[in-house]
């Protein structure tokens, strides 16, 4: 393909459009449900994690404005959501914590706490990331070669081992429940872009590509695994199938309320 900085940058602003956005829709369906069970905490944490590799990867590679900042507003995203798991769960798990103001107020501070904590280390570890190996990277260091692109793989990785923990919940569930629809299909589109907006850059960076490619793969097997199991739920649920417990009753409601919610 030629070179076209034009359409990189459109493609790739598109892409973080999309980024911007992606958890949003899982930030909102967490919040109007008051829950997150069904959603891996796990899952967005090691996400916010990467995006400190992924940043720190961008920018040294002088990647395209977008795609410097994609990583960034893919982090704090995480943590946001990272954080809601950390209240929900925390509140839901103690009943009577729902009745009392004092101890609601104590379960938010303690999961915004964290959240902030949890930014500023990302924010540190990153910089700590650049700032190390840029200067040897500018001199044409091989190992500072090999370093970076140890920071793309290891973004690669950790995007993609994320979603193991999210597979044993929706395998534990036998059910997509608490997964907003709508944030794994933006989260797809914005792989989309991105990919695209590499195949106009002078030099088609492969980790980069691989990493965006993943995100639309992965996010592919959870939207899938949704419209099939969760029409299974809903079946059974139909047919009056006896459920074994109240996680077992909870999953079940849940997936009764539709397979394809794009909340």
């Amino acid at each position: 393909m030629p070179v076209n900085a034009v359409a990189e940058n459109v493609l790739g602003t598109v892409g973080t459009i999309c980024w911007t956005v992606q958890i949003v829709p899982q930030i909102w369906k967490s919040w109007r449900t008051k829950s997150t069970e069904g959603l891996s905490h796990w899952l967005v944490l090691i996400w916010g994690i990467a995006g400190s590799f992924l940043g720190a990867y961008a920018i040294l590679l002088e990647l395209n404005i977008p795609l410097i900042v994609q990583p960034q507003l893919f982090a704090f995203l995480a943590y946001i959501s990272w954080g809601q798991c950390q209240y929900y769960n925390y509140l839901n798990a103690e009943p009577e914590a729902r009745a009392h103001t004092h101890t609601r107020a104590y379960i938010l501070r303690r999961a915004t706490l964290l959240s902030l904590l949890m930014m500023s280390l990302g924010g540190a570890l990153q910089c700590l990331l650049v700032f190390a190996v840029r200067p040897a990277y500018i001199a044409g260091s091989s190992g500072a070669t090999r370093a970076v692109q140890f920071m793309g793989i290891t973004s690669s990785l950790l995007i993609a081992l994320a979603l193991v923990p999210q597979y044993v919940e929706i395998y534990r569930l036998r059910a997509v429940i608490g997964i907003s629809l709508l944030f794994m299909l933006v989260d797809m589109l914005g792989g989309v872009f991105s990919v695209l907006s590499l195949v106009f850059r002078r030099k088609w960076d492969v980790i980069a590509g691989v990493t965006y490619s993943l995100v639309v793969v992965l996010d592919g097997v959870i939207v899938v695994a949704a419209l099939v199991l969760n029409p299974r739920r809903r079946r059974e649920g139909a047919r009056g199938v006896e459920v074994g417990g109240p996680i077992e009753a909870r999953t079940m409601a849940m997936a009764m309320e539709g397979p394809t919610s794009m909340e």
